[in-house]
């Protein structure tokens, strides 16, 4: 496979992924109106569901479309490990909504601010864990790996949001914003989950890329 042919594959894989995150976000948002016009408005367990599809529906198809590849037995790339480590990092914010609950932490207010957080951008971490392992692994050197990452448009805007997201949640909660329905639960958490800037941007300098060298060859 040629680079330029390579090139062209990244392309189709981030469009593929980005696909799947605004799958997720349709999925979040029609449950949540499902789960309020049944009553089910403070319902911790609607609220589980509608997080889990609005923040992490895409990892779910991000998971699915990592074993696609493998089954279909291309080469590993780092939409591929991107997939894989978002997919991984699913059930961690289960446990902390579960175990936040059951310590009396107001999830509703701002000490929860962290719940749909964790919800919308562990997913991230594992991908972005995933991919500096991907860059390490390639290189075998600490050093380049990192030239890599932060040379990387991928890695580099996914590290950004990583540390963006929870100020903006936290601001929120501090100017009086609260899940306490079903949509707004989707709302908090599709705003607050910005997974998909980083495969737009990558898709973005994959295109960019590919355009750049159609032009050279003409």
């Amino acid at each position: 496979m040629t680079s330029h042919d390579e090139e062209i594959f990244e392309v189709e894989e981030f469009r593929e992924l980005l696909t799947y995150t605004f799958t997720g976000f349709i999925g979040g948002l029609l449950f949540g109106v499902l789960f309020d016009s049944i009553g089910w408005k403070r319902s911790g367990l609607a609220q589980w569901f509608v997080r889990t599809l609005s923040g992490e529906g895409e990892s779910l198809f991000e998971g699915f479309f990592a074993m696609k590849q493998r089954l279909q037995k291309k080469r590993t790339s780092m939409a591929e490990i991107y997939g894989w480590g978002k997919f991984i990092g699913i059930t961690i914010p289960w446990w902390i909504d579960l175990v936040s609950r059951l310590s009396g932490v107001e999830v509703y207010g701002v000490s929860g601010f962290y719940i749909p957080y964790f919800y919308a951008m562990t997913d991230q971490i594992g991908a972005n864990i995933a991919g500096g392992i991907y860059l390490y692994r390639k290189t075998r050197s600490v050093q380049e790996a990192f030239k890599l990452y932060i040379q990387n448009a991928l890695m580099l805007s996914s590290l950004i949001i990583i540390f963006l997201v929870p100020i903006g949640l936290f601001l929120a909660r501090i100017l009086g914003f609260t899940p306490d329905t079903q949509v707004k639960t989707a709302l908090e958490t599709i705003v607050s989950n910005l997974c998909w800037i980083p495969p737009l941007i990558a898709f973005y300098v994959e295109k960019r890329k590919e355009q750049k060298h159609n032009s050279q060859e003409t």
